[in-house]
C-alpha cells in the first residue's frame, strides 16, 4: 500500500477522528475508519490500526470499544473525560452567567463542544440560547480575574476604579474616578455575578465588589491587610447574610413566620438554623443578616405571614421604609 503525505501523523489523526465521530451510539467500521484517514491523506493497514486503538486505551485512557452489530463490526469511543451531561451542564452555567460576554460566552461554548462527539454537539446546538441573557459588556472581566487571583496567590494588594451605569447606559467611575486599594481574599460566584471579597483598609471591615465593574487593576506591591478578620471566614453564611450581594450592617433578627412558610428560609439560610413554636401555628427563628433595603424588600415580598420583631433598631428602619414608600402612592 502506498504511503499517504502525513503518515507521521496517522495516530494523532486516529485519535482526532475517533473523538470527533464516534460515541455510545455512533461508531465506525473498519473500512471507514481507513476512509476517514484517508481524507487526511494517511494510508494504513488494518493491523496498524488496531494497534494504535489499543495504545489509546491502554496508553491514554481513551477507552475504544469494538462492538458487533450484524455483520459489520464497529469500534467507538467510551468514557470521555467529560460525559454529555457534563458538557451541558458546563454549557447551562456559562449561558446564566452575566459576568460572561455574549461573545466570550460563544468562544467558551465553542470550546466545550470539543469534548464530545460532533454528533453529540448537535444536541449541545439546541440548548444554545444566549441573546436574549443579560450579560456583562465589560469583556476584560477575564483579565481581572487573572489579576485578582495573581494577587491572591503573592499576597499583594490590589489597585483599581470602581464603575457604575449612568442613565445614558454609559460605564462611569464611582467618587469621581478615586483609585481603591483593598486586600483581595476570596472570588465569590453568587447571584449570576462574579464578586470578589476584599479588607477595605480604610474602613477596616470586609467589602465586595463586582468584578465586571472594576476597571484598571493593578498588583500593588504591598502585602495584604485583614488576615486576622479573614481567618475564620466562612463564604457560604457571607453568602447567606448579603441579599442582592448588597452592603448592610452585619445584625442577628429574629423574624416570625407561619410554619408553612419555613421552607422559605430553609432554602435561603440553610438546615442550620432553628425554630421554635410562639404557637397559633407560628414559629421564629434568628438568624444574622446584612441590613439593607434588598433585605427588606426580600422580607416585603413573603407578605404578610413573616415580620421582623427583634431587634427594635431593626424593626424601626422597617416602618420608616414602609412607610416612605407608602407616601410615594399617596
Amino acid at each position: 500500500m502506498p504511503r499517504g503525505a502525513n503518515q507521521k501523523f496517522k495516530f494523532s489523526y486516529l485519535m482526532r477522528i475517533m473523538l470527533d465521530k464516534t460515541d455510545d451510539e455512533h461508531g465506525l467500521t473498519m473500512p471507514q475508519i481507513m476512509e476517514e484517514l484517508e481524507k487526511y491523506d494517511v494510508t494504513a493497514e488494518r493491523k496498524s490500526i488496531y494497534a494504535d486503538l489499543q495504545d489509546m486505551t491502554d496508553k491514554f485512557g481513551i477507552e475504544i470499544i469494538k462492538e458487533q452489530i450484524g455483520r459489520e463490526t464497529y469500534y467507538h469511543v467510551g468514557s470521555r473525560e467529560f460525559e454529555l451531561a457534563e458538557v451541558k451542564l458546563l454549557i447551562d452555567a456559562i449561558q446564566s452567567s452575566k459576568f460572561i460576554t455574549i461573545t466570550k460566552s460563544r468562544e467558551l461554548i465553542a470550546k466545550i463542544k470539543k469534548f464530545v462527539s460532533e454528533h453529540q454537539a448537535k444536541q449541545l446546538q439546541r440548548q444554545v440560547f444566549i441573546n436574549d441573557r443579560v450579560k456583562t459588556m465589560n469583556e476584560s472581566v477575564y483579565y481581572n480575574v487573572d489579576d485578582i487571583h495573581s494577587a491572591i496567590n503573592q499576597n499583594r494588594k490590589i489597585r483599581f476604579q470602581y464603575y457604575k451605569w449612568d442613565v445614558n447606559k454609559k460605564l462611569v467611575p464611582r467618587h469621581g474616578g478615586a483609585w481603591f486599594v483593598v486586600s483581595p481574599w476570596v472570588l465569590m460566584w453568587d447571584d449570576e455575578n462574579y464578586y470578589m471579597i476584599a479588607f477595605d483598609d480604610w474602613d477596616h471591615r470586609i467589602k465586595h465588589y463586582r468584578v465586571d465593574k472594576m476597571m484598571h487593576i493593578s498588583v500593588e506591591e504591598t502585602a495584604r491587610d485583614g488576615r486576622e478578620e479573614f481567618k475564620n471566614f466562612d463564604i457560604a453564611e457571607y453568602s447567606k447574610a448579603t441579599f442582592g450581594m448588597y452592603q448592610g450592617k452585619r445584625t442577628r433578627v429574629t423574624i416570625e413566620l407561619a410554619d408553612y412558610m419555613c421552607g422559605v428560609f430553609i432554602d435561603r439560610f440553610g438546615k442550620d438554623i432553628s425554630f421554635r413554636k410562639v404557637g397559633d401555628g407560628r414559629s421564629e427563628l434568628n438568624v444574622e443578616v446584612n441590613v439593607s433595603l434588598q433585605f427588606f424588600g426580600w422580607l416585603f415580598s413573603l407578605g404578610d405571614d413573616v415580620k421582623v420583631t427583634g431587634p427594635e433598631e431593626v424593626v424601626e428602619q422597617i416602618r420608616d421604609v414602609a412607610q416612605k414608600f407608602m407616601k410615594k402612592y399617596e
